[in-house]
């Protein structure tokens, strides 16, 4: 149930959260002299820019500009308000936020996402009650037994039963007055239009809940338990749940995907509880749709930039289809790929049931890469004849073209020319005709706009100054300083600083908090972020810079006022005595 914050307990969330505890929960960190750098979990990139302070409990990426606190990280990965976040957080730290004093107001304000998770775990405890404790459960229990899934992996996973008949669910959400038109947004409902009723979605069916990072519950997946069709059916897209975004098995996998530095990857629910029941816990699985960028973009925060994917399908066909959907996605997000393709007649859960994990694991270190494996299935596909060799190379054309390192590039057109015996730049020759698609723009990162907004450096690295050594703030308050600027967002930055500058926590994190503007935020986290160090000599050195220029600048304009005026150039003298009024109004 949502409530209402009061500033103390934000206050007591910021001084027990710890910035890097909680963003190396799905970024891998390397310290980095007195920071943290690692990839951002916001763009795709080769080389790690993005940075985490400790000291000042901010984050900033160099590479596509974002930046802010605790909270903004929380809000911008998750997609949550403020109010969410600092709730996530207080769970997370075990800090109670107190029920009572809600105002009316306030219990409008209650979000539509924590009653959707609200109603998800009443799902849960209900289809796990009626799996493991109700006579209509026999039947499931019978199934998940046959399938070799063991009571820990149960519990673990929270599976469960929705039992057979058309509204148990919706029975059980009105006698626990859980909202009718919430319980429907949140997929488990379906309205019968013309009877003004409900029905369940889910109906004679396993049900596996589908978690969050956070461990709370976004979705449910329903299989069959005989061939009736649709085998599996997940909820549909919801403000919690993104089958895009979403990985089923994430929130048990994360811990051992950074320790090992490798994921595996399969596409049912079996056979990703299967691979956990045999040790092999770093493994996921898809929720019936392709893998997409978003999917890479996750999985890389946990495995690393050096980290590796592994695709484990279960016939060469669907392993074709799935690489060569997959090299454009992987080549994006900047991870190394492989796949596994089992024996025929075998899925992931049928392999390690016959076979065990050893068998699996030495399998899947023999796996190719995506392109490798490409070529070889169009080589056997197609044979080494002049027309095969023709087949191979157009077969190969479009996933060559979809690589946008040229060296990676080159390097497979290499390998694909000593196998079949052509010249690379024949096969190159055909590679180019493929219009590459074209890479993805990045935000422009907030440190350009300070650097290149009307040239204003100097006013940039006064706000620096005053975020990074606060002591000068008086100073900057007493000279007048900001009524020299001439860029109107740094001045306001500056204003906000001044406003907050005897705050009792870290200034930075404070202001983050009361800067609504995202541009603003980065901007603060970058110029925070500089590496340069500042003492009361240097900062008045670069004061007396700032107001000499300033002053210079107003001198020159009076200098070019009386020239313009010599030669008759009454326009000029117009436009420079505009120029002159706006500099003298900002320092009123």
């Amino acid at each position: 149930m949502a409530v209402y914050i009061p500033e103390e307990k934000i206050t007591e969330i910021k001084n027990s959260a710890d910035i890097v505890s909680i963003i190396s929960e799905t970024v891998v960190l390397k310290k980095a002299g007195k920071n943290f750098i690692g990839l951002c979990p916001f763009h795709s990139e080769k080389t790690p820019s993005f940075t985490v302070s400790p000291d000042k409990q901010i984050f900033y990426c160099f590479g596509c500009g974002a930046g802010g606190n605790i909270f903004s990280f929380i809000m911008k990965k998750e997609g949550l308000s403020f109010p969410e976040a600092a709730r996530m957080l207080a769970r997370h730290y075990s800090i109670e936020i107190p029920v009572k004093a809600m105002s009316p107001e306030q219990k409008k304000r209650i979000t539509e996402k924590e009653n959707l998770l609200a109603i998800n775990e009443k799902a849960v405890d209900f289809f796990s009650r009626v799996l493991l404790e109700n006579p209509l459960g026999e039947k499931a229990r019978e199934y998940l037994l046959k399938r070799g899934i063991n009571r820990e992996i149960i519990d673990n996973f929270k599976l469960g039963y929705a039992p057979q008949g058309w509204d148990n669910l919706a029975v059980y959400f009105s006698k626990t007055k859980v909202s009718e038109s919430l319980a429907e947004k949140s997929g488990l409902i379906i309205s019968r239009k013309e009877r003004g009723s409900f029905y369940d979605r889910f109906r004679d069916r396993i049900i596996f809940p589908i978690f969050d990072i956070n461990m709370q519950v976004i979705g449910f997946g329903g299989r069959v338990m005989d061939d009736s069709l649709p085998k599996y059916l997940n909820s549909p897209e919801t403000p919690l749940y993104s089958k895009s975004r979403s990985l089923y098995g994430l929130h048990m996998a994360k811990r051992k995907c950074r320790e090992k530095g490798t994921v595996f990857i399969v596409e049912g629910y079996f056979d990703c509880l299967t691979l956990h029941q045999h040790g092999i816990e770093n493994s996921v699985a898809t929720l019936g749709t392709s893998l997409t960028p978003e999917h890479v973009q996750i999985l890389r925060g946990f495995i690393g930039k050096n980290g590796r994917v592994v695709l484990v399908y279960d016939s060469d066909m669907a392993g074709i289809k799935a690489a060569q959907r997959s090299i454009a996605v992987f080549d994006k997000g900047y991870v190394d790929a492989n796949i596994v393709i089992l024996p025929v007649g075998h899925d992931p859960d049928s392999y390690l049931l016959e076979f065990g994990a050893e068998s699996f694991i030495s399998l899947a270190e023999k796996s190719k890469g995506v392109i490798s494996f490409l070529i070889n299935c169009a080589v056997r596909k197609h044979g080494l004849s002049t027309e095969g060799k023709i087949h191979v190379i157009s077969d190969m054309k479009v996933p060559l073209a979809a690589i946008n390192d040229n060296v990676v590039r080159s390097l497979y057109v290499k390998e694909l020319a000593e196998l079949i015996g052509i010249d690379e730049t024949a096969i190159m020759e055909k590679v180019r005709q493929v219009p590459a698609e074209r890479r993805s723009d990045i935000a422009k990162p907030a440190a350009d706009y300070v650097l290149q907004n009307n040239g204003n450096r100097l006013e940039a690295q006064i706000i620096a100054m005053m975020l990074q050594f606060p002591e000068v703030l008086p100073d900057v308050d007493n000279r007048g300083l900001l009524n020299l600027f001439e860029d109107n967002i740094l001045k306001s930055i500056g204003q906000v600083i001044l406003k907050h500058r005897h705050s009792s926590g870290e200034l930075v994190s404070e202001i983050m908090d009361v800067v609504d503007d995202k541009d603003k935020r980065n901007i603060i986290a970058s110029l925070a972020m500089e590496d340069e160090l500042w003492d009361r000599d240097e900062c008045l050195k670069r004061i007396a810079q700032f107001e000499s220029s300033k002053y210079r600048n107003k001198k020159t304009i009076s200098q070019e006022i009386k020239k313009a005026e010599e030669g008759n150039d009454y326009e000029l003298v117009l436009r420079l005595l505009k120029k002159k009024q706006m500099q003298i109004q900002k320092t009123k």
